[in-house]
């Protein structure tokens, strides 16, 4: 899945660094919109460019099944409710603060469905973390605050029927049934999704596939 201006997009990224410190890049979109794939492309473009970068994904702050469970939320599990935004924007004050030791962010296993601790190292040499997420540009609390935390923000667009499409397949690839999958888009992923469309317009920037 190729971005458009793959190459402009590392330059602007690398725009960003200043002569010291880090810069913390969010990147936005509805769920199934492709916001993983291009993190993972540019955090390795800047690498191999000369200017360390890695990925922090805000799904290492899901909520674990079993809190999702005590608190009657799991059968709506991806909503901004079953996120620990707070934990997740204090982990990017401290990418940005904590420069001189390196930092442990939490990963998501999709084969597990769960956040998995101290999974991503952010080592002292990384300039440019790139984090990405559906809520980052959400108007509620705290996403205010976590949008204030990151230097930019670039929205990942794609039409609703690829999207769609796409995470049916990704729900069947990870267990569920075919009419499960469908079940799950349409009652969950798409009430998310239409939520964080509506906040498109304050990105700093949209980026759509070639």
């Amino acid at each position: 899945m190729p971005f458009a201006s793959t190459d402009t997009l590392v330059t602007r990224a690398q725009q960003l660094v200043p002569a010291d410190g880090r810069v913390v890049l969010g990147i936005c979109g509805s769920p199934g919109s492709g916001k993983t794939t291009l993190a993972k492309q540019l955090a390795s473009r800047l690498t191999a460019a000369g200017t360390p970068a890695t990925r922090v994904p805000m799904d290492g702050f899901h909520l674990s099944d079993d809190a999702l469970t005590l608190r009657g939320l799991l059968d709506v599990k991806g909503a901004p409710e079953t996120f620990d935004a707070y934990g997740y924007l204090a982990l990017l004050d401290r990418l940005r603060t904590e420069t001189d030791h390196p930092v442990y962010a939490p990963g998501f296993e999709r084969t597990l469905e769960q956040p998995i601790a101290a999974a991503i190292a952010v080592d002292p040499e990384i300039r440019v973390v790139v984090t990405e997420g559906n809520y980052l540009l959400d108007a509620d609390e705290p996403w205010p605050r976590v949008r204030a935390a990151l230097d930019e923000v670039w929205f990942v667009d794609l039409d609703d029927g690829r999207r769609r499409a796409r995470l049916v397949d990704r729900h069947v690839k990870f267990g569920k049934t075919r009419d499960e999958a469908q079940e799950w888009v349409d009652r969950v992923d798409e009430p998310n999704a239409q939520r964080v469309v509506a906040r498109r317009d304050t990105a700093d920037l949209v980026v759509s596939e070639d």
